[in-house]
């Protein structure tokens, strides 16, 4: 028999007794406790919205970096022109356009899955401020993802000053898409 002060023999089989004992002080401790934390934190967090969620508010805050990284300077014409000019520069903007582009208009940007960009034919404008446009929005009906938001505005730039200066090479490639400009 059980000699503990607190505890009852509800019942006892084949020479099992069952004890009926009171639950420890500090596991009812933080059982209350825990109930009481999540009442406050829904009302905190999901009924009166006091606070902000925590996921939210980073969501918030990496939104208002995106939109200042783009909206740094515009990428005018002279703007990218001005990289043009600088060769270091533009092998950065090759390096950046390897990585990023290359898989579908080619290394030299005679096209594969997007279209040539050496040839004097152009779907959406071949002044250096369309590229860079082309370059942060996309296409999404024809593949092309946004890279303005993950490439910011300067590796923008970089890239659609690299694409300035394949314009006219006339590489074998893709067959020519779009308009011809001159």
């Amino acid at each position: 028999m059980s000699t503990e002060p607190n505890s009852k023999i509800v019942h006892r089989y084949d020479d099992i007794e069952e004890e009926d004992n009171q639950m420890p002080n500090w596991w009812l401790f933080i059982l209350f406790g825990t109930m009481v934390f999540m009442f406050g934190y829904w009302l905190v967090y999901h009924t009166t919205h006091a606070l902000q969620d925590p996921r939210t508010e980073y969501d918030a805050e990496i939104a208002e970096i995106k939109k200042a990284r783009l909206a740094l300077t515009p990428l005018s014409d002279d703007a990218i022109l001005a990289v043009v000019a600088d060769a270091a520069q533009v092998e950065e903007g090759k390096a950046i356009f390897a990585g990023t582009c290359a898989a579908c208009h080619a290394p030299l940007g005679e096209g594969l899955v997007g279209p040539n960009l050496t040839d004097k034919f152009w779907i959406h404008g071949n002044k250096p401020s369309d590229i860079a446009k082309s370059v942060t929005e996309g296409f999404a009906d024809k593949g092309m993802p946004p890279w303005g938001t993950i490439l910011g505005q300067e590796k923008v730039r970089k890239v659609s000053a690299f694409v300035v200066t394949l314009k006219g090479k006339n590489l074998p490639g893709k067959a020519p898409q779009g308009d011809p400009v001159d």
